[in-house]
């Protein structure tokens, strides 16, 4: 990898992490299901008249729509709302790593070596000590959120490998136009018109830096620079690095919440990312099949 696109990759894995903290900033007083909303509106309109269409049928924009868009980020918003600390969400939902891998043997055949398997037990470990020694910054509901999103994500990968597209960052795009109809019915379904109107009067400056920084930065800029480097490099060049998202969100929550980990945490997320490392990097004679976490 050159240097100029090595700086590019680690200036998107520190976008991404500090994403977590700018959603915390956006979620804190108002319905996260529609601040998700808002930040796949401000994402799709006015691209979209600038981009063609993929030549893929309808219905895998509007699932990996519904699935990107209320699976991953309304539910990941919504843990966060809901007591999981920024720094933890973005090590848990690094689940998507183990889930990908289960998705990919259960519906490609492919093979789970025995340095993955060891990266999995490892992991599994980390991640129940890293819940059960909370500091106050896990909550059962925000777990159970995290996790649906890191199940999603796999999904989500079915439904772009399942269209065949040519065009990912197109895809992504036209995918995204599918994304806030189902958040904004699910925040109407949960909280009606009344939560619609404390939102609209609830809705401030520290909002729309969220909901604008995750449009913008993190998801148009940061997919269009990874897609290039999918392009360009090989995955395990680029897993290596998505560790790094967490480190940078960890350093985020810190700088901009006071969020901590306690030292159990600190240990067990450790372990956590480890594993997590030897799921995503081949051994010598190994290729990798599964993908890497994004924003």
């Amino acid at each position: 990898m050159t240097g100029k696109d090595f700086a590019l990759t680690l200036f998107v894995t520190f976008i991404w992490g500090f994403n977590y903290s700018m959603i915390k900033l956006g979620v804190t007083t108002v319905d996260p299901l529609l601040v998700a909303a808002a930040r796949f509106i401000c994402a799709v309109f006015p691209l979209i008249f600038f981009i063609r269409k993929p030549d893929v049928s309808w219905r895998y924009l509007i699932g990996y729509g519904v699935v990107f868009g209320t699976g991953i980020w309304g539910m990941a918003s919504c843990a966060i709302t809901l007591g999981l600390s920024a720094s933890m969400a973005s090590v848990l939902i690094q689940t998507d790593v183990l889930t990908t891998a289960l998705v990919g043997v259960w519906l490609y055949k492919e093979k789970i070596t025995s340095r993955m398997m060891w990266g999995m037990l490892i992991s599994l470990v980390g991640l129940v000590i890293s819940i059960s020694n909370s500091n106050g910054n896990v909550t059962l509901a925000g777990v159970i959120l995290i996790l649906i999103s890191a199940i999603c994500w796999p999904l989500a990968g079915v439904i772009v490998r399942a269209s065949k597209t040519k065009t990912t960052f197109a895809f992504n795009v036209w995918g995204m136009l599918f994304a806030p109809v189902p958040l904004i019915a699910l925040s109407l379904l949960i909280n009606g018109f009344a939560g619609l109107a404390t939102t609209y009067q609830q809705w401030n400056s520290s909002v729309w830096l969220s909901v604008l920084f995750q449009a913008y930065p993190t998801t148009l800029f940061g997919y269009w620079i990874w897609n290039r480097m999918v392009l360009k490099y090989d995955m395990n060049i680029l897993a290596p690095l998505t560790p790094l998202i967490t480190m940078f969100a960890l350093i985020g929550g810190y700088f901009m919440f006071g969020e901590q980990l306690s030292l159990a945490q600190w240990v067990a997320c450790s372990a956590f990312l480890a594993g997590i490392w030897l799921v995503i990097t081949p051994g010598k004679k190994e290729k990798l099949t599964a993908s890497p976490a994004d924003a």
